[in-house]
């Protein structure tokens, strides 16, 4: 007796989509990692947006990058409004960050990962590429536990209430920077732990969504407005709150962001704000880091380690692969 798997036609192209965006953000990621350490950030980021590039327009799909490499004017490739895909297939929005943490593979050092997200046309927030406020927890809490406006003490004494804890058993992810200094010291005041990172504020945030794995509870700081949305993304699929606003300190940021669509610039934007319909994020690992390993390059075999999530299915796959066929990597 032969049996077939039949996948519904309003799914299929769904779950081709999602082993697609893999494949994205493989070479990206694996393009890059060739120049790991070789302190050249700029040539390691064109490495990454280049094979991003070349993937996603090999894709069923008419994709516009809503957020990308800069505008127009500033970018080469990737920038917000190019279209990218096959121009058939669903309409869909793009974010990207070929190469998240340049620095860090620049320097070698942990945590730097190819990732993107894709959701249904017209529903990710298209961001200038501006400085954005952010606070982000995991799953688990009632709405509104933390708040942007709250000082960074009265927030971790709220998480701290709600998950049952003393405020020393908190931690808190904060990129190092010297603006953050009153962020470090209100959250040290507590007697909660400050976990500092030097780039990387995507991974930041998703570390947040897995506390008892990651041993992070909150997100607070700024960060690029374009790895804001990105991060809304993926803790749309894998649960978890955020609060951002954008900084517009000066009157051409918010023409820019007036021509974008940003009607209210003091704003503060949750996650279904920044990322609204289904979506899809992806993100493969640069350099190995606490999210992720990185690109692994043996004799014959290029190994890559790879997070994929949807949010409609709540779905989380670790995908490690093995790549024998290695001329698909090398330049067209």
């Amino acid at each position: 007796m032969s049996t077939h798997i039949s996948v519904p036609p309003q799914l299929l192209l769904e779950r081709i989509l999602t082993l697609e965006i893999v494949r994205v953000t493989e070479r990206a990621a694996v393009s890059a990692a060739r120049l790991r350490g070789h302190g050249q950030e700029k040539a390691a980021d064109q490495a990454a947006v280049d094979a991003m590039r070349r993937e996603l327009n090999k894709l069923p799909i008419e994709g516009t990058i809503v957020i990308g490499e800069g505008e127009r004017d500033e970018a080469p490739m990737l920038f917000i409004g190019e279209k990218v895909g096959l121009n058939a297939g669903p309409q869909v929005d793009i974010a990207v960050d070929p190469l998240e943490g340049t620095t860090l593979c620049a320097k070698n050092m942990p945590g730097a990962i190819a990732t993107m997200a894709m959701a249904d046309g017209g529903t990710l927030l298209h961001a200038p590429d501006v400085y954005m406020q952010k606070l982000a927890v995991g799953p688990g809490y009632k709405k509104g536990v933390v708040e942007l406006d709250a000082s960074p003490a009265d927030n971790v004494k709220r998480l701290a209430k709600a998950k049952g804890v003393d405020a020393s058993a908190i931690t808190v992810l904060v990129l190092d920077r010297p603006r953050h200094a009153d962020i470090i010291a209100g959250v040290r005041s507590t007697g909660a732990a400050v976990r500092l990172i030097t780039d990387g504020d995507v991974a930041g945030v998703i570390h947040c969504a897995d506390p008892d794995n990651t041993g992070v509870d909150m997100y607070i700081g700024t960060g690029g407005a374009p790895e804001g949305v990105l991060a809304a993304a993926a803790l749309r699929c894998i649960g978890g709150q955020m609060q951002c606003r954008l900084i517009l300190d000066s009157d051409e940021k918010r023409e820019r962001a007036h021509k974008m669509g940003v009607t209210d610039p003091k704003m503060i934007y949750g996650i279904e704000d920044m990322a609204r319909g289904d979506c899809l994020f992806a993100a493969t690992g640069v350099t190995t880091g606490s999210l992720l390993s990185g690109v692994k390059f043996r004799k014959d075999v290029i190994e890559t380690e790879t997070v994929v999530m949807r949010s409609v299915t709540g779905t989380v796959r670790y995908i490690k692969a093995e790549h024998r066929q290695l001329d698909k990597f090398h330049l067209d």
